[in-house]
């Protein structure tokens, strides 16, 4: 009895601050969708931070992953989910593995996603944590994500979780006539957020968004042998 009754304690515990998590770095951020800040109930951060900073999971700040990598702060996660406005129809590439989070929310509001990721690790620890959480729309491969896949090619959206220096030649190449490119273009300390629209073959429509500073994506790798 004495254990249950821990367990519904720390379940309300982590469930207050997931609300003020949303309602108090994420709401001011202009992250106001109901869809995305759903989706923020439903699928639980904690579950994605590395044991050693449980105690952060809701915490407004970028938390280390390993290979000197780190997860985005939940506010810009939330605004970037925002801004890509996702339809159950869209197949998309994700750029940046990661802990395997932002890859589940994406997963959540589309038909089906491509994770790429450098790290070996970080692909096989995200996999496992999306199939103990059911999540069975969601494909991997260990690639430098600045070239894309073309091999899934057309995607409805492309969305880098790292920034770039310039956009990569050829991503937007990747596009479906209506697909959209996020990524954070830019050197510290000015990075700008960005949106392109892929209006027909030829031609893209370009747009900022916001403001975000975060570490670049690295492109430094070597093949796995690994199959998924």
């Amino acid at each position: 009895m004495i254990k249950k009754t821990n367990k519904m304690t720390m379940e309300k515990s982590q469930e207050q601050k997931r609300f003020n998590m949303i309602e108090q770095q994420i709401r001011p951020w202009e992250v106001l969708d109901p869809v995305t800040l759903n989706l923020l109930k439903l699928i639980p951060r904690e579950n994605y931070i590395p044991l050693v900073n449980q105690g952060l999971a809701f915490a407004d700040l970028e938390i280390p992953l390993g290979h000197n990598e780190k997860m985005l702060s939940p506010k810009l996660e939330a605004r970037i989910i925002q801004s890509l406005n996702l339809k159950k129809s869209d197949q998309v590439l994700h750029v940046g593995t990661g802990s395997g989070y932002f890859s589940a929310l994406l997963a959540g509001l589309s038909l089906s996603v491509i994770t790429l990721d450098i790290h070996i690790e970080f692909i096989e620890r995200a996999r496992d944590l999306h199939r103990r959480h059911k999540l069975s729309n969601i494909f991997y491969q260990h690639h430098n994500g600045l070239l894309g896949w073309k091999d899934g090619a057309p995607y409805d959206v492309i969305v880098l979780t790292g920034s770039c220096p310039k956009e990569p030649i050829g991503l937007r190449e990747q596009l479906k006539i209506g697909g959209r490119l996020f990524l954070i273009e830019g050197m510290a300390p000015m990075m700008t957020a960005r949106i392109i629209l892929r209006t027909d073959e030829h031609q893209f429509e370009e747009k900022n968004i916001f403001d975000a500073v975060i570490d670049p994506l690295t492109s430094n790798w070597k093949l796995s042998s690994f199959t998924f």
